[in-house]
């Protein structure tokens, strides 16, 4: 990340640029207006720290320039005056926040960082492409994720069958399907049915087709997923749920690559590559004997294991982007992206549902968001379901040994907060609604040690 300074005091540059290095953020300085205007001209820059009054050009002008001019990083206003009439014109002109001297740079960085994230995902969601809808949940660059890609790159040119485990609404369905667009199959057909939403009865001849006459209704013949699926992929998501009396007709055709219709007497040999997904531990099944073992090696050749997507929240912003570059093509919204606030708050869910959740808490939102831009107010979380037994983060002290005090429950609050930020008293601050100064005081007050 690069940061252009544009402040006639030499020193506010300096030390403002000793901070950032500090921070890992590059940065360089600007004494004017006019100098400003060369470094963006040679220079791609994330953020622009721009001084209200300085000799020449001041700052209105210049923000007002680099709109014009199409530039679209953020921009902060810094000044040592703080009216309020200022702080209008310059979010008017095309500033993205209002800073007063003096100021904590920590703070400053954070709120930097921030922005330039959101900015990127306003980008991101404006550049998406209709042909990315596919894989929204397959979007990420979290090395589990990378891991993931490499995996697929390398199994790609092999027959093996694959085992995809994982959380439901993780994204099992679009990993296999990746997988059957980059295979030496992929211009077949990808096959999909989910073992679980079939009747059991009717399971086995979805399978394997049947023959006429097989059975009471079966006035034609019916082809099964596993010949539908000939010269291409099926996939059999939700493989835990399968009867054990059809799991030993599975093994059979894993072995033997061949399959036999219902009420038919002539094995046909099948060449569709097969992939399982499931959303439960296999390993136990197998221990508990609701799963055949020797089955769960055929189909466990390859594992993928998906993450959960609260694991992985680096990748919200990116899968944000993609979800609600869908939405605004089929509902006609336009919005552009969050407030910096709205995107922590989302990367701080839990997200029980995975990718599936963020589609549905996204969906909601776009449709009753005031503006084209999603604020923190804009979110409703309350559709959202806890994994069963998992505790509140913003869970009280426990009262069972008698009263809990505010005080108790404030200094659990404090202390919460600051494990979950791991110390860092600026982000502890802003999630407790406080000022830092303030949670620096309660510390001080209730004794907290760090």
């Amino acid at each position: 990340m690069r940061v252009l300074i544009v402040d006639d005091e030499v020193n506010i540059r300096s030390t403002m640029s000793k901070f950032f290095a500090i921070e890992d953020i590059d940065s360089d300085g600007a004494e004017n207006g006019l100098s400003a205007q060369r470094m963006l001209g040679e220079t791609a820059y994330d953020a622009v720290l721009v001084d209200l009054r300085m000799p020449g050009m001041d700052g209105l002008t210049l923000i007002r320039w680099i709109r014009a001019q199409g530039y679209r990083m953020p921009v902060i206003m810094i000044s040592a005056h703080g009216d309020i009439t200022d702080a209008v014109s310059a979010l008017k002109e095309g500033a993205q926040d209002y800073i007063i001297k003096p100021f904590d740079p920590e703070e400053l960085c954070i709120k930097i960082k921030s922005l330039v994230e959101s900015s990127n995902l306003r980008n991101i969601v404006e550049n998406a492409k209709a042909n990315e809808e596919e894989n929204a949940g397959f979007i990420g660059e979290s090395p589990s994720i990378t891991h993931i890609k490499e995996v697929i790159r390398k199994i790609a040119p092999s027959s093996a069958t694959v085992l995809i485990t994982g959380e439901s609404g993780t994204g099992k369905e679009v990993v296999a399907r990746e997988i059957h667009s980059c295979s030496h199959v992929s211009q077949g057909p990808f096959v999909a049915i989910n073992i679980g939403g079939v009747p059991e009865n009717l399971l086995e001849s979805e399978l394997f087709g049947y023959e006429k006459g097989a059975f009471t209704g079966a006035s034609n013949r019916k082809t099964g997923m596993f010949e539908l699926a000939s010269g291409g992929t099926l996939f059999l998501d939700e493989i835990g749920d399968m009867p054990l009396a059809l799991q030993v007709k599975i093994l059979r055709v894993l072995q033997d690559r061949k399959i036999t219709r219902l009420g038919g007497t002539s094995p046909m040999p099948i060449n569709a590559r097969i992939i399982a997904a499931t959303n439960k531990n296999l390993e136990k099944m197998v221990q508990e004997g609701t799963f055949r073992e020797d089955l769960f090696y055929r189909l466990n050749v390859v594992r993928i294991e998906i993450p959960p997507l609260r694991e992985r929240s680096d990748d919200i912003p990116l899968l944000a982007a993609n979800i609600i570059g869908r939405y605004n093509r089929s509902m006609g919204t336009k919005i552009t992206g969050f407030t910096p606030e709205a995107l922590d708050m989302l990367k701080r869910h839990d997200f029980y549902g995975n990718v599936r959740e963020l589609e549905n808490i996204l969906e909601r939102t776009m449709i009753f968001a005031e503006s084209d831009i999603i604020r923190v107010e804009d979110l409703d979380l309350r559709g959202s379901v806890s994994r069963p037994g998992a505790v509140s983060s913003r869970a009280v002290p426990d009262s069972s040994e008698g009263a809990v005090t505010l005080r108790d429950i404030e200094k659990s609050a404090i202390i919460r907060s600051l494990q979950r930020w791991e110390g860092n008293r600026t982000h502890a601050a802003q999630e407790l609604g406080i000022s830092r100064r303030t949670l620096i005081s309660k510390i001080a007050e209730y004794g907290i040690q760090l």
